[in-house]
């Protein structure tokens, strides 16, 4: 497969816009050499790469795995570019919006180590409810914002001109019980749990997933109270009020009495991104090298998460 590597910037314009006229005005050309682009793309891999639906342009499975490859290029690059500028001081001020699972586990035990490698860099957290966070982004009162989505309804929505996303991370969702409360934990029916679900705040990933579980199983989505943290969560199904879906990484360092944590097939993955405004500016400048700092701290958990998986 003899692919221009040149041609790749489009295809990834063209994810993180979920358009081809959003892609042309991310990457300041007409929508006409966009598409003769990706044309061009799709005739060197032999494969349909984009789908479009009416609601924007999907990649297809093949375009994924290229688009993939294409951030893993962009990052090589980026990091390689920020290392030959790495002479100059970094200075400024990052301000980084997200959630609890991700700032407590990947972000805040990084941050001393971080100010020693650059004290002239000040990043500043900011925890709360994607509708909040994404607003402060828009109004520019942060510079990034980690975004955690359900993996199987992702390529539902779209970004606004001017937005990228960059992929961070894929991990488990995990089913919670009351312990003992399923007889096999082996075979569970998602369609069958003898408890209802545990209703969590309606803009979290977790709330997507309910929602597809049971538009699968054809049933209706039976909750009980509702949550923002995993913490209260799990309390809540120690109790025996019913079940809850969580993320991997919102268990890490976690322990609860009182529930069982299930590996389910059809719960799916949570995906995280990074997003953020004007790309095109220096790659070197703070909020760049935050970026990378974060992907760094990503790629160090997740081979830790690997080593320590039986």
């Amino acid at each position: 497969m003899d692919i221009d590597p040149r041609r790749l910037r489009v295809l990834l314009a063209i994810a993180r816009t979920g358009g081809v006229l959003a892609a042309a005005d991310e990457l300041r050309i007409t929508p006409s050499a966009v598409s003769q682009q990706l044309n061009k793309l799709e005739d060197e891999t032999k494969h349909a790469l984009v789908v479009r639906t009416p609601k924007g342009s999907v990649l297809t499975p093949a375009g994924l795995a290229i688009a993939e490859a294409a951030e893993e290029i962009e990052r090589a690059l980026n990091v390689a570019r920020a290392r030959m500028e790495g002479g100059a001081e970094l200075a400024g001020i990052v301000r980084v919006g997200g959630f609890t699972s991700f700032l407590r586990t990947i972000v805040i035990p990084h941050l001393p180590e971080w100010r020693v490698q650059y004290p002239q860099l000040q990043i500043r957290i900011f925890e709360d409810d994607l509708p909040a966070l994404i607003r402060m982004l828009r109004q520019r009162e942060l510079d990034a914002v980690v975004v955690e989505l359900d993996s199987a309804t992702a390529a539902q929505r779209s970004l606004p001109a001017g937005m990228s996303e960059e992929p961070m991370l894929d991990e488990p969702w995990k089913l919670v019980v009351p312990s003992e409360a399923l007889i096999d934990t082996e075979n569970v029916d998602l369609a069958r749990l003898p408890l209802p679900w545990i209703g969590v705040e309606h803009s979290a990933a977790n709330a997507s997933v309910i929602g597809r579980l049971h538009r699968s199983t054809g049933g209706q989505a039976k909750t009980v109270h509702q949550y923002q943290e995993t913490l209260t969560a799990l309390a809540l199904v120690a109790a025996g009020e019913g079940v809850a879906v969580v993320p991997a990484l919102a268990l890490s360092g976690v322990v609860q009495d009182g529930v069982d944590v299930l590996d389910v097939p059809g719960l799916g993955t949570r995906r995280i991104v990074l997003r953020r405004f004007d790309r095109r500016k220096s790659v070197n400048g703070p909020v760049d090298t935050v970026a990378r700092l974060l992907r760094e701290s990503v790629a160090a958990f997740d081979a830790h998460a690997v080593v320590q998986r039986p």
